[in-house]
């Protein structure tokens, strides 16, 4: 099976994962506070999840920060997260905090057996190396169940209006992803995504900021991408940038619901590239064919 197909079959596999997935029981808001949740790549954007859904009682760190400045964790609970639990840098930092609680798929990882227990996670895939899609889904859902109380809506219209809109959109080599509060790290999951199918130039950034900074440097075709309710404030920015001659995607989702929004952001983020991956005729992912680039990475992360 071709790198490609594995990652759309994990992707629609989703929504019956879904229905077997079994959350945390939440920690208490004074256990909270001395908690801290790290990561590297997709799992980051889960970390940085937990400390938003806390309302901000965790804290998330990237785990060079907590190796260059060790009194961040002392006293704290750190969850480290990564699916295959073989960064070195969740490893490094695992052995300096006081108490270490790994979020991995490998019970018999190098990061396991670093930390002082493991919440082992079981989502099944198509067991062929590709992009991040059920397994980034499982760890962000088991990361927000630990910081507050979580009902995964049982509603297949979230998958199929992500699947509708992406078949719609149409995106350029350039992008732009915003998003605001919890859609932030979603917005960086999804540039992920366009990296590592596409090997596109895509950009991350919160809705306010990208106005005062990423918008001096965005040329005509290029598309922006906004992860948000369509509320005044965002409906003008579209309007402007459109006015300059850019493409904007920003699909209405209506529902109240945080849990529901962030499923059909995290579909859209992985959807959004399939199927211009499947437009171009790609059978692999970028990041698979380019080798080198891949192997300066595990040398920096295995």
């Amino acid at each position: 099976m071709k790198t490609v197909e594995a990652y759309e079959k994990d992707v629609f596999n989703q929504t019956k994962f879904l229905e077997t997935f079994c959350p945390q029981k939440p920690l208490s808001k004074i256990q909270q506070k001395n908690v801290i949740f790290s990561g590297t790549g997709d799992s980051f954007v889960s970390a940085i999840l937990a400390e938003i859904f806390s309302n901000y009682q965790v804290r998330s760190f990237d785990p060079l920060d907590l190796l260059k400045n060790k009194t961040i964790a002392k006293n704290k609970t750190v969850y480290f997260v990564s699916v295959s639990g073989n960064t070195i840098s969740n490893i490094k930092a695992a052995k300096i905090a006081k108490k270490s609680i790994a979020i991995t798929s490998r019970p018999q990882s190098r990061l396991a057996k670093a930390c002082n227990d493991s919440i082992i996670m079981k989502s099944s895939t198509s067991n062929v190396f590709t992009a991040g899609s059920i397994t980034f889904l499982e760890t962000a859902l088991t990361c927000i169940s630990l910081v507050t109380s979580l009902s995964i809506p049982k509603n297949p219209q979230i998958f199929k209006k992500a699947l509708s809109d992406a078949k719609k959109s149409k995106t350029g080599k350039r992008i732009f992803v915003l998003g605001s509060e919890y859609t932030y790290p979603i917005a960086m999951y999804c540039a992920a995504k366009f990296y590592e199918i596409l090997g596109y130039d895509v950009h991350f950034q919160r809705i306010e900021q990208f106005s005062h900074m990423e918008l001096f440097c965005i040329n005509k075709g290029d598309t922006v991408i906004i992860f948000d309710e369509k509320n005044s404030h965002n409906k003008q920015l579209a309007k402007n940038l459109k006015s300059v001659g850019l493409n904007v995607i920003h699909p209405p989702f209506e529902s109240k619901d945080k849990i529901s929004q962030f499923l059909y952001y995290v579909y859209l983020s992985q959807l959004l590239p399939l199927f211009e991956a499947k437009k171009q005729g790609k059978k692999d992912c970028h990041f698979i064919l380019a080798k080198k680039f891949r192997n300066a990475s595990n040398q920096m992360i295995y």
